[in-house]
Parts: structure tokens; sequence; C-alpha cells
């Protein structure tokens, strides 16, 4: 009976579970439930704060804030020039900390301290968010949010009593806010002088530390004692308002102040090649430094000639006797239509002598291109005299100008800044005109602006120095019109004697031999 009970037991338990999964599969497969609902799809701009904080581990920065924009384009670019970047940083890293290790190393009475590895690894940093200030001064800011979480290995050899210890930096990681101002902004490459570094809150600064292959920064205590004295030590040299400066150009060479006069006389020309179908050509000569800004300057147009005579005399102002040249164009003179270019050629000024004059028989030619073919063909010669006269480079003498001990003449350079608070409702569309010794200059015209800024420069070329002269400096507005006629409206005028703000920059002489 106890063998039955046993088999019966047995088979009835079976028969159970093989039931069961018959009806679990049937109602699985065959029953539909009624109650499920379509997922509901909403915007990010829906949903509050917290939820976000829930939904995402970290929002960026160029979603919480609209002033700071998004630079993925700049983490592509870091992505790819990582390797080169990772070298020239390592590099520069090991000469900035070679005198500071050689220092203490004599300061702790150590044998030696040398880089057995130093790399950033291959990870690079990454800018969560870039922030541009727009200011009115000559200069660029920008707030990089940046982020790096590197596999740098730097690994160092410390020799003492003796005795050798290998310390590695693994595992850093850098959190930095910095401020970045490019100033002053000038016309070379890369188009920036100085470059000021500050910090704008205390970085975060987390690495392990190895001596003799153990984490010394599990040591308690010592791993938030390290993170506090690096956040000091940072914070006391570059937290905002203290900067760390980096000079790329020298502003003076950059911005490349006048170190001379180039006196230039257009004689004449000889056997030009004739333009005009019914008649000859009008030639007149169009002189430029290369290199500068400034308007070209023209001599006379000569009508139906092909030998014609200038005798003109000329004057321009040198800023890098070392690299820039005289440009001479012969143009026929057209009166409808473009001037045609009869030919052209170049004077480097490295060729003068300074203060001798030299003459010059230039062959015109279609283009400074020597391999150019159409160079081959005759089309006249220019000739021309020039003398190169370099300011003096004593400074003694140039403070000395005021008291009128320098003869001579000079350049006289005068910049305009700034204006504020102009007066006008309607039609403030200011310039400035300045005024000396009958000639005149006027800046560009800024549109409806009451505080413009025009940072424009204006050079006068003076016989002798001007100590008993005025400069007249007027403020003008002109209406905006529609028509012929424009009304042009005073807002201010000033008149000072140079005599009284004379200063090296301001007025420097020719070099006398």
């Amino acid at each position: 009976m106890g063998f039955l009970g046993f088999l019966l037991g047995f088979f009835g338990f079976g028969s159970g579970v093989v039931i069961g999964l018959v009806i679990g599969y049937y109602l699985f497969i065959y029953l539909q439930f009624d109650d499920h609902k379509d997922v509901k799809i909403r915007p990010f701009v829906e949903f509050d704060s917290k939820t976000l904080e829930r939904m995402l581990p970290e929002i960026p920065l160029w979603v919480k804030n609209p002033d700071y924009d998004r630079v993925d384009w700049m983490n592509q670019f870091l992505l790819m020039m990582w390797p080169n970047l990772n070298t020239a940083i390592c590099r520069m890293a090991k000469e900035i900390a070679k005198p500071i290790i050689d220092e203490n190393t004599q300061k702790y009475k150590l044998e030696s301290v040398e880089f057995k590895t130093f790399t950033l690894g291959s990870l690079p940093p990454t800018i969560q968010g870039m922030k541009v200030y727009i200011t009115d001064e000559n200069q660029l800011i920008m707030e990089p949010f940046l982020k790096w979480a590197g596999n740098a290995n730097v690994t160092a050899i410390v020799k003492a009593f003796g005795l050798k210890a290998t310390v590695q930096v693994v595992d850093l990681q850098i959190f930095a806010s910095p401020r970045i101002t490019l100033k002053p902004l000038v016309p070379n490459f890369p188009c920036f002088a100085n470059i000021f570094v500050s910090l704008m809150e205390k970085p975060h600064v987390d690495f392990g530390l190895k001596l003799f292959g153990a984490d010394i920064m599990s040591i308690p205590g010592l791993y938030r004692f390290i993170q506090e004295t690096i956040k000091s030590q940072v914070a006391s040299l570059y937290l905002w308002p203290r900067t760390l400066d980096v000079q790329i150009l020298d502003p003076s060479k950059a911005r490349k102040k006048p170190v001379g006069i180039l006196h230039v006389k257009v004689l004449r020309a000889q056997q030009l090649r004739r333009k005009d179908f019914m008649g000859k050509s009008d030639p007149y000569v169009k002189l430029k430094l290369t290199e500068d800004k400034h308007l070209s300057k023209k001599t006379s147009v000569k009508k139906n000639n092909l030998n014609p005579e200038w005798n003109e005399e000329f004057k321009l102002v040198v800023k890098d006797p070392g690299t820039q040249a005289l440009e001479l164009d012969v143009y026929d003179w057209e009166q409808v239509g473009q001037h045609e270019k009869m030919g052209m050629n170049l004077i480097p000024l490295r060729d003068l002598v300074p203060d001798k004059p030299r003459f010059f028989t230039l062959d015109l030619l279609k283009t400074m291109d020597p391999n150019d073919p159409q160079n081959q063909k005759v089309r006249g010669q220019l000739f021309v005299e020039v003398t190169y006269k370099p300011f003096n480079e004593d400074s003694d003498a140039v403070e000395k100008t005021p008291a009128g001990t320098p003869s001579g003449g000079g350049l006289l350079v005068v910049i305009v800044h700034e204006a504020q608070d102009l007066e006008g409702k309607h039609h403030t569309n200011p310039y400035v005109q300045i005024l000396f010794r009958g000639e005149t200059k006027k800046t560009k015209h800024i549109k409806k602006n009451r505080n413009p800024r025009w940072e424009e420069e204006f050079q006068f070329e003076c016989e002798e120095p001007p100590l008993n002269d005025k400069i007249r400096v007027e403020v003008h507005s002109k209406r905006s019109t529609i028509g012929i006629h424009s009304e042009v409206c005073n807002l201010s005028c000033m008149v000072f004697n140079i005599m009284h703000c004379l200063v090296g920059e301001l007025f420097t002489p020719i070099k006398r031999p």
C-alpha cells in the first residue's frame, strides 16, 4: 500500500505541473489585456530641473545656461590634434618644471629628479560649453568649462641619500573654468599679442599618487590635505583677478609703428605701349608700400603721351624696411570704365642704404611672377629716385623734442580712440575730422552711436618739429538722407597746442647723418 501511494502521489504531482504549464501558455498566447497604455513622448522643455536631473546624470552647461554655446567642433578638433598637442604640452611642461625642480633639489638636498615617463594619455580634455563676452575694448574674452579625466602617466625617479624612489601620478582628473583674454588684437598673425588666463573659481583636481608601487593617497587624511593644498596654491596664483600672462608678440612690433619715411621721386617713363585705339595712352603712376593698409598715392595723368615726364615727389611711411617693398604700377587713364594697367615693378626696401638717394631704371612687367611668359614682352621703362630716411632711435633725443633741440622733420602720429555721450538723438552718425597745417583727415562714419569707438591712426609728415603748431579736432555727425544734399552737424571742436602734448610716440624725428 505504501508503494502504491508513492506512485499515485508522484503521478499526481507530475500531471499538475503539466496542466499548469498548458494553462499558462494558453493565457499568455490567447488572452489580451486591455489595460495597457501607449508611451507618452514629451519634450525636455516641459520637465522641471529636478526631473531632468533624475533622467540625465549630468546636464551640459549649454542646456542650463543660455549664455554658454556648444563647441562640439572644438572637441572634435582636440580629439584629432591630441597626439600632437600631447607631445607639445609635455615638452613645454618639462621645460617649465626643470628650473623649479633644480631649485627645490638644492633646497631639499636631493641628488636628482628625472622624469621616466611623461604623457597625458590618449584622452583629450572636453569643453562642456563656451561663453564669449562682447566688449568695446580691443580684446576677446572667452570662458570655457573644461573637464579632463584622462589616462595620464607621469613617472619621476627621485634620488636622495643614496636611495632611489619612483613616484607615479595616475588617474588625473581636472575640472576648471578659466577666463581666457586675448589682447591687444593686432593685424599680424596670430592677431593677438598676449594671453591672460585666470580661474573664475577654484579648480577640482583629483589624482592617484604611487610611491614604490603603493597608492599613498589611501592614507587617511592625506587625500583631503593634498586636495586643499593644491586648490589653495593654484588659487593664490591664478584665481581671478590674478592672471597668468603669456606674451605671444611684442605689441610695439606687432603693431609695426613707423620707423622711417621713404622719399620717392617719379621722374619719367619711356617707350610705353599704346593702349588707346584712337590715340596713344594717358599714363599715370600709382605708388604704395606692401603690407600697408593706407591708400596709395598717384601722379598726375599725362594725356596722349608714351614718354611722359612727371618729376613729382611723394612721401610714404615705412614700418618694416626688412620686409616691405615699394610697388609702382603704371596705368592708362580711362574716362569711362576701368583703368588699364600698363606694367608694374617692385623695389625692396632692404636694398636701400639709409639717407642715400638711389636711382632706379625699372623694366615694366605684367606680373611679379618670374616664370610668367608675358613678362618677356617689352612694356617700357620707369625712372625713379628713392631715399629712405629712418627715424632717430635715440629715446633721449625724442624726449627732448618739445624743447626744440632736434632739427629736421619727422612724423606726427595722431590716434583717435573714442568719444562718449555725444549730442544728438535722431541723426548721430559721428566721425572725427583732424586739421593740421592745412591738411585734413577723417575717420570713418559710425552709424547711430553716441559712444563711438574708431581706433584709427593718422600720420602727418613734418619738415620740422611742430613746436608751435596746433591741431584742430572736430567731431561731426552726418544725417543719413536719400538725395543729393546731406546735412552735417558739428558736435564738438577742440584745438590744442602740440608743444604741451608732444611725447615720444606722438612725434618721432628723422635721423640725421
